[in-house]
């Protein structure tokens, strides 16, 4: 990453201003970068990022748009589970921001969302400007999708908040946090020296566990069971707990399903991962979950939903369910991310990732040494196969297809894939290697997460891709301007069906359920007359580009030189024409 945009001269890093305390603590708390878009309401607290800080430790990222601020720290959060800054202006870029916070909120991330009002005096505000700017209590308009948030009153308050902040929003279950600087008090003198604390006495507190009563009642449903089946959710990126999951399923020898929602948590490889990650259930996954006596779930996401693709009576489920999660802590009334209520016969407060380790000693002792997997192969993902027209007309699932065998032994990231991706070819061998969706399902999202991610990884010597669909991209083009500028290096495909598909087939089960022409589905769907250059408008944000690609061995090729940009420390944009589909078709409502 390129080490730009130092001041010229830095003066002494003594906190003068209120802006210099938030910035301090930034500073203080590890926080590598803070993203941006400029404004004027937080032009104090940019200065002393600047001049008091002299742009590192944390390091600004100018962004082209509200939305990538979050989405790039987004991103980065799901890499390290650590939270990185980022700054919104005011009421309006907060208000352009908050698709962003909802989809970091609903991935359950790490953030600290500075964001700015006011002059909250009225006789420091300037005429009309900063009174359309200035809001009383401006968290509210995020409060039900974000874990906490404050308005400090004095530099003092700035450094509690930081603190609390960092600590709330760092501690599980995981979400945003928002801390609004009132701009007077960012351009207030000092009038004294202030001491900024050594966080280490303001850590975020370990995952809590299990009661010993719950953990023996999972390894006796695991260690009794005929056909048990393991639901791996929401998990850390360490290898540790990518090890503890392989060794409890091996050892317990129950059958593993795995969310391409989620980021990678188990190898799609292995002999016990039944089917590839997924979003909705195939026939042949209902058939082996209602062959299933005992179900444990590992914090996943919407598991009542996953019982109703099987019957709509799921309190009548024939399985024993423990379900292992700390979400409720985040629960409230406004938005139904809760999804519905499952029926559970063994609720578990706990760590996902904890819980593994502690129901895996548990087993270990329980079984004495035997382990009940007798090594048979339960995973069918075929062979990389490219579809029958592949030479002539790309499918959805050949730009799947085209990665894997490019990758093959290579370690890649797969920082972001579209909603019809298949899963089936293209499988996660490491806590890397998939980085999972972007929570809330908004587009814009995909190149700003994507970036996150590549900055996240910049040392760690391994390329990140991402497979985006062409709407999500031309939402968040200009993304790609902070990675040119700033040297993070990741390669973009667009899988271009020239259409709003989604709703396409939205469009077609509306009219089938009314009696009306589906062919019809296309009309203000459709992303033709003109035809967007999408290769163009990526090198008008400096990024090189080629495209359109639209065969199979023109796709290989364009990815080894997009793989050898990204090694040499460059972004680099692929546009690929796909026909009208999807992989994987998502539900749609009457189906």
């Amino acid at each position: 990453m390129k080490k730009i945009e130092r001041p010229a001269v830095t003066p002494s890093n003594a906190a003068e201003w209120g802006s210099d305390v938030a910035a301090q603590m930034l500073r203080v708390l590890d926080i590598p970068y803070i993203a941006l878009n400029p404004g004027a309401s937080y032009r104090g607290f940019h200065d002393s990022l600047v001049n008091n800080l002299g742009n590192e430790a944390p390091q600004m990222l100018l962004c082209l748009n509200e939305d990538h601020v979050v989405s790039i720290a987004h991103g980065y959060a799901k890499v390290t589970g650590k939270a990185m800054a980022c700054v919104l202006h005011s009421n309006v870029g907060l208000l352009h921001g908050s698709m962003g916070i909802f989809n970091a909120w609903c991935d359950r991330v790490p953030m600290i969302i500075v964001g700015a009002t006011g002059p909250v005096a009225p006789e420091k505000r300037r005429p009309w400007i900063d009174w359309i700017h200035t809001s009383k209590d401006q968290g509210a308009l995020i409060r039900d999708f974000t874990k906490w948030d404050d308005e400090p009153r004095s530099p003092h308050g700035i450094v509690e908040a930081f603190l609390r902040g960092s600590q709330l929003t760092n501690s599980q279950p995981t979400a945003p946090v928002y801390i609004c600087l009132d701009a007077g008090l960012q351009e207030q003198k000092l009038d004294a020296p202030m001491n900024v604390p050594s966080p280490a006495r303001y850590q975020p507190a370990a995952a809590p566990r299990a009661s010993q009563h719950d953990i023996e009642a999972v390894a006796e449903l695991l260690a009794t069971a005929r056909n048990p089946l393991i639901l791996f959710g929401r998990g850390g990126r360490s290898q540790e707990a990518w090890d503890a999951r392989v060794r409890l399923a091996e050892l317990t020898g129950a059958s593993v399903m795995t969310s391409i929602r989620e980021r990678s948590v188990f190898p799609t490889e292995h002999k016990l991962h039944v089917i590839p990650p997924f979003y909705w259930l195939s026939p042949k996954a209902k058939d082996i979950v209602r062959q299933a006596d005992v179900i444990v779930s590992f914090d996943w996401v919407d598991l009542n939903g996953f019982l109703l693709q099987l019957t709509r009576d799921t309190d009548s489920y024939p399985a024993k369910i423990a379900h292992v999660t700390l979400d409720a802590g985040l629960h409230r009334g406004w938005s139904m991310d809760y999804f519905s209520l499952p029926p559970l016969d063994v609720p578990v407060v706990a760590g996902a990732d904890g819980f593994v380790e502690d129901v895996l000693a548990a087993l270990e002792k329980k079984l004495g040494g035997k382990r009940l997997w007798k090594g048979d192969d339960r995973n069918s993902a075929p062979e990389p196969a490219y579809t029958q027209d592949a030479q002539t007309e790309l499918g959805p699932r050949d730009i799947e297809v085209a990665l894997a065998r490019v990758r093959g032994s290579q370690t890649f990231t797969l920082a972001h894939v579209t909603i019809g991706w298949a899963g089936d070819v293209y499988s996660f061998r490491d806590p890397l290697d998939f980085m999972g969706h972007d929570g809330g399902a908004g587009l814009a999202a995909g190149p700003g997460l994507t970036i996150g991610v590549a900055l996240a990884l910049k040392d760690q010597g391994r390329p990140v891709v991402a497979v985006l669909g062409d709407g999500d991209f031309m939402q968040g083009v200009s993304a790609l301007w902070t990675a040119a500028h700033y040297g993070i290096p990741a390669l973009f495909i667009v899988s271009n069906n020239r259409s709003n598909f989604n709703d396409e087939l939205h469009q077609e089960a509306v009219a089938k359920m009314r009696g009306r022409p589906p062919e019809n589905r296309w009309i203000g769907q459709r992303i033709s007359e003109p035809v967007i250059d999408l290769a163009a408008m990526a090198k008008a944000q400096g990024v090189e580009s080629e495209g359109p690609v639209k065969t199979a061995a023109e796709l290989e090729a364009a990815i080894e030189r997009g793989l050898a940009a990204v090694r040499a420390g460059r972004p680099y944009f692929i546009d690929a024409y796909v026909t009208p589909g999807y992989s994987n078709p998502p539900l749609s409502r009457g189906e």
